[in-house]
């Protein structure tokens, strides 16, 4: 699936809209109260030995997994939030300085309690005058619960990790 791709059929305009809510969901974390985000370090360990890190708000739980080489431990960080009437839970899993020097050689993100409406994964966060550098759409894949790289197809390099869920189905 494309980065900001849907799960099923869609316009343009609902890619406009899940790409501002990315936008909305990073600009008012510090706006909400403890109870609704927190924010995390974690180290990410190199080795090649899978490692697991969640973090939870409510019955909602964010985990990230994975195997990386190279380097020394980096100070990662976490993200989870969830909107003002519980329809949206987010997390985001980061480098805070931009870009990872490790080579992942596997990564895997799941929400548990909601079903994955957007998501993004990025080689370079942006930071400090950078941009955002998004991983080819054959590098990963998105279902409606994780996110995870393609075997054969990613290229080890990894620094952001972005995913938007709804807990729940709104009648129209």
């Amino acid at each position: 699936m494309a980065p900001g791709s849907c799960t099923n059929p869609c316009s343009s305009a609902v890619l406009v809209w899940a790409q501002l809510l990315v936008v909305f969901s990073v600009l008012t974390v510090a706006h909400v109260s403890e109870e609704r985000t927190k924010t995390v370090e974690f180290n990410v360990k190199p080795g090649g030995v899978v490692h697991s890190f969640s973090e939870t708000i409510k019955e909602y739980e964010c985990s990230f997994t994975y195997a990386s080489q190279g380097g020394t431990n980096e100070q990662w960080q976490m993200s989870v939030g969830l909107s003002d009437d519980d329809s949206l839970f987010s997390c985001s899993v980061w480098r805070p300085q931009g870009k990872s020097y490790l080579f992942f050689t596997e990564f895997k993100a799941e929400i548990k309690g909601a079903k994955i409406e957007f998501a993004s994964a990025y080689s370079q966060a942006a930071v400090g005058g950078q941009k955002d550098v998004a991983l080819k759409e054959e590098e990963y894949s998105v279902g409606d619960h994780t996110v995870k790289q393609k075997d054969g197809k990613f290229r080890a390099e990894l620094s952001k990790l972005t995913i938007i869920g709804r807990t729940r189905h709104d009648e129209l």
